[in-house]
């Protein structure tokens, strides 16, 4: 499956084909298995450079590449591990600024998934597990000055929140909204029964003492979980418009209780990345253990990149010179932000979207901008009909032959609805991420 990944590489391949056998842990919840995996493992995860830890529905990649991009523009090596992967399964682990290699992650792989067999006690640890496990192996074994870890989904139970307090810098909350609901909203006693208030506790899960936790400012009821499971683990809260807050304007304004200072607006396109790049700044000026100074902060902004996000494809062999834009977003969240940037404007869009995604959540934000609407398949999984898109959305059998049905008018073109798909797309452009 697309998830897994394959590889050129055999050695990479016979691990990526043990990872596809693993069996789904259906209702198993807790980080007792992540724990027992990285005891095995000699508990690499205590042993990494200052972590910065993110959360969040949307954004939180994009935080990510913010605080990468920053950190790097400063002069550190940085770790960073982040999902799903669009090309290549080497993307979700970046060791001191580059992509692991193919002989590195086959021997991490090999490492633990024998370690999860070893003693004739098989832990069956899942998919995620086993790359942070890899993620957190490698990074142990290669000298930086910090990481950047990306949440999978919620964070209380997420693998990634094995990490512990003496190895984080800050932890930071994106933007909250609906997403894997059949996970994030499983019932279960004692936590909030609304249900963005639960997605809320379920994100927050992440905060530590004495780690400064800093977040967006979100709904009522998503504010007071947030400002609960701080006050409970014991972790300083910096929430936007309390503690610090960014604008933007003629130059983006970061302001926070130290002072205020002017930016350039980030590379990334959207308006919504303002609010990520905001993020990304509180999370470095409200931690003490990495410096990273205003014009590290400028570089680190303008030059940011993270695929398949609004991003506006370069010319190559599946667009030739029209303009095509590409973006991953799958939500209602992302919908809205699609919406806001093309607003006002005429496009056409190709789009693919996983059965279980919302088809309404695109279509209806994109609305009246839309010309014509081109359904097709998400490679290696099932997949929403043309008919699920509305009356006037016609398929193709893929995105090639949706690019040369729709006319040559100089209009914008957005290939749109799924990660998979996007990751499919960047292939074709020959635009892989490095």
């Amino acid at each position: 499956m697309k998830d897994f990944g394959t590889s050129d590489d055999p050695r990479v391949q016979a691990q990526l084909d043990r990872l596809a056998r693993l069996s789904l842990p259906q209702g198993r919840l807790g980080l007792d298995t992540i724990r027992a995996l990285m005891e095995r493992l000699g508990n690499p995860h205590r042993k990494l450079p200052p972590v910065f830890h993110v959360a969040g529905t949307n954004g939180k990649g994009s935080t990510c590449a913010f605080l990468r991009a920053m950190l790097e523009a400063e002069g550190y090596r940085v770790h960073v591990t982040t999902s799903p992967h669009l090309v290549r399964y080497n993307e979700r682990i970046r060791l001191a600024g580059e992509l692991i290699s193919d002989a590195m992650l086959a021997e991490v792989l090999a490492e633990v998934l024998d370690a999860s067999e070893q003693g004739g006690e098989d832990l069956g640890p899942s998919f995620f597990e086993v790359t942070i496990a890899a993620a957190f192996l490698a990074f142990s074994r290669t000298p930086a000055d910090a990481c950047v870890v990306e949440v999978g989904m919620g964070g209380r139970f997420d693998a990634t929140n094995v990490l512990e307090p003496e190895a984080l810098a800050a932890c930071g909350i994106a933007a909250l909204g609906l997403d894997h609901e059949r996970f994030l909203l499983a019932p279960e006693e004692g936590v909030p029964t609304e249900p963005m208030a639960r997605i809320a506790f379920e994100k927050a899960g992440i905060a530590k003492k004495g780690v400064p936790l800093v977040t967006l400012s979100y709904r009522p009821e998503s504010n007071h979980e947030v400002i609960a499971a701080a006050r409970r683990a014991g972790a300083p809260l910096a929430m936007q418009g309390d503690a610090w807050d960014c604008r933007p304007g003629a130059m983006m304004t970061y302001r926070d209780q130290m002072g205020a200072f002017t930016l350039p607006h980030p590379a990334l396109a959207g308006a919504h990345q303002v609010l990520n790049a905001g993020l990304a700044l509180a999370m470095l000026q409200h931690q003490d253990k990495v410096r990273v100074g205003p014009m590290a902060m400028s570089l680190g902004l303008r030059h940011a990149r993270w695929p398949a996000r609004m991003q506006r494809l370069s010319p190559g062999p599946l667009v030739g010179a029209r303009e095509v834009w590409l973006d991953g977003g799958h939500n209602p969240q992302a919908g809205a932000m699609l919406g806001a940037h093309f607003a006002g404007q005429r496009l056409h869009l190709v789009i693919g979207m996983i059965e279980g995604k919302d088809p309404a959540s695109l279509i209806g934000p994109l609305g009246d901008a839309l010309v014509t609407i081109t359904a097709v398949p998400v490679p290696g999984h099932e997949w929403h009909p043309a008919s699920a898109f509305g009356p006037e959305a016609h398929p193709a059998p893929d995105v090639p032959s949706a690019l040369a049905i729709i006319p040559d008018d100089g209009l914008p073109i957005l290939i749109a609805g799924s990660l998979y798909l996007a990751g499919e797309v960047l292939r074709l452009n020959d635009e892989l991420p490095d």
